[in-house]
């Protein structure tokens, strides 16, 4: 049986499709609330399943391979490659391995140009910064499996926390306000609207009775509102007193005309979404134990402080020049897999095809920018804060509070994080950005300035060797154009069947080791299936 039940208005009256409803829930309580409310409807979602790797090419052991570069992507080449024969030779012009997986401890080198930084942590095993990767999502399959393969102890990392904090000046004078709080009257508002929303009139695929009051029950249940579909207030943002011994005091509700005073609130309520929405995971000890779990194996195939400068596409193989210590050298491949950083190899002589370096010059390199402070104690956990992020409008944008260590002494927490804007931070000096993250982090703790020390900052934008962060080919917000989408597979090609452009930049998803993983696994793929043609 089906019946006319309500259709949402949205600006003029007009019926809502089941898909519309999805649409209009999603972008009003982000996307758990839109699965939520799929999984209510017998509508799932679907997962992806790692990939298995089959490099059964004839005669491996007589070719050569040149990877330029030790990082995730080209790790991942030559540990696959070396197990079946091939004879790898890893170019990395950096001291470390690891590109933008970067773990700083105590005696580290932060080679940013123009701020060469030692790092002045206290020498602990749980006292480390990931300056670059820090998260991985219970989805990255790949990358899990290797993970799992070369035995790295994963945890849990806290990404999103509800005791943490959300800081604006624009709301209630500039008072922290707990993420609970803020998260809980908001989706109380919501689904408010929502609800009053709904009024009758038949719809294209109408919902079915049992549906109708599914539908009904999930908004109430998402927002805690009463049977008048009115939002009083929630015991689920926690107590103002008692709960525990004697019944809990409903906390004040922040009003719907101040949480709307803060332009936060999208990005706050949808922070854990997309890729960070799934379990998130770190490596146990520093996202380097990834690298590490790598380069045990493959470790001694890297060439470090390599600096290639020409690389040329032959016929019949692959001709690299690249310095070490002060003299030339030449490395002759069979077959090349390149994870430089597209920019920086369009400065580096080539004979690549006019498209092929037209690519490599298209693509943009994100700015970057994190800070961190060493904790004279785990003040937050006083806070009942334990992992978590606090957000901010500020030019730092963000505190995170570390997984590790509860209950430690000491901690390291991240003290700003710019993701697409870091230009600001990078222009300043040392001692500005210090500032800039001690005055904006007392917004949030009043004594923060006294309670932390021994600050690094981490500019991707200046970082030798890289000069940037994660690759960027989109340029509008609407989506892929014809034209980035053809410069995107004209660089995912080989050039004679010889040279694979690697790494997260040849990813249509790029920021994450996963990226960088899959980039790896479908050149070797490709290369494999050309070899067994």
């Amino acid at each position: 049986m089906s019946r006319s039940i309500p259709s949402l208005e949205v600006g003029v009256s007009k019926q809502v499709t089941r898909r519309e409803f999805l649409n209009l829930l999603g972008a009003a309580g982000g996307t758990a609330a839109a699965l939520k409310a799929g999984s209510a409807l017998g509508l799932l979602p679907h997962t992806a399943q790692a990939a298995t790797l089959d490099l059964r090419a004839a005669n491996p052991a007589n070719r050569k391979v040149a990877i330029l570069g030790a990082g995730l992507s080209g790790l991942t080449v030559a540990y696959e490659l070396s197990k079946v024969g091939y004879e790898c030779t890893i170019l990395e012009s950096s001291h470390r391995p690891g590109g933008r997986i970067f773990t700083v401890r105590h005696g580290d080198l932060i080679d940013e140009i123009g701020n060469r930084q030692y790092c002045e942590f206290d020498d602990e095993p749980h006292m480390y910064f990931n300056a670059g990767a820090a998260r991985i999502p219970s989805t990255h399959r790949n990358l899990l499996a290797y993970c799992k393969e070369l035995e790295i102890d994963l945890e849990v990392f806290i990404n999103e926390n509800k005791t943490s904090y959300l800081q604006d000046p624009a709301l209630l004078d500039g008072k922290p306000i707990r993420n609970i709080d803020y998260t809980t009257h908001t989706r109380g508002f919501l689904a408010e609207l929502l609800a009053k929303s709904l009024s009758a009139g038949e719809m294209d695929q109408p919902f079915t009775d049992p549906e109708a009051e599914t539908l009904i029950s999930l908004i109430r249940s998402f927002g805690d509102l009463n049977e008048d579909n009115l939002y009083k207030g929630s015991l689920r943002a926690g107590y103002a007193s008692g709960g525990f011994l004697e019944h809990g005091a409903q906390k004040d509700i922040i009003a719907m005309r101040d949480l709307l005073k803060t332009q936060m609130g999208r990005q706050f309520l949808n922070a854990n979404e997309g890729d960070t929405g799934p379990m998130l995971f770190q490596a146990v000890g520093g996202m380097d134990k990834i690298i590490e779990g790598f380069t045990n194996h493959v470790g001694h195939q890297i060439h470090y402080r390599s600096m290639v400068n020409a690389v040329e596409v032959k016929d019949d193989g692959i001709d690299i020049a690249y310095d070490q210590d002060g003299t030339r050298h030449l490395l002759q491949a069979d077959f090349c897999f390149n994870c430089i950083p597209s920019h920086i190899m369009t400065g580096i002589t080539n004979n690549f095809p006019t498209q092929y370096v037209d690519a490599l010059k298209y693509i943009r390199r994100g700015t970057a920018y994190k800070a961190a402070f060493q904790a004279k104690e785990r003040f937050w956990e006083k806070e009942d804060i334990y992992g978590g992020i606090s957000w901010m409008n500020n030019p730092s944008k963000q505190i995170w509070y570390p997984s590790a260590g509860m209950h430690k002494q000491k901690g390291i927490m991240l003290g700003a994080y710019d993701y697409g804007d870091g230009e600001l931070h990078t222009a300043m000096t040392q001692e500005q950005r210090i500032e800039a993250h001690l005055t904006d982090g007392e917004k949030i703790h009043p004594n923060y300035r006294n309670q932390v020390e021994k600050p690094i900052t981490i500019a991707w934008h200046r970082m030798n060797h890289m000069l940037g962060c994660s690759a960027r080919w989109q340029r509008d917000r609407n989506g892929w154009t014809h034209e980035e989408e053809e410069l995107y597979h004209a660089l995912q090609q080989p050039v004679n069947g010889r040279h694979y452009m690697i790494g997260d930049q040849v990813s249509m998803h790029s920021a994450w080791q996963e990226s960088a993983v899959m980039s790896a696994q479908w050149a070797m793929a490709d290369l494999n299936q050309r070899l067994m043609a």
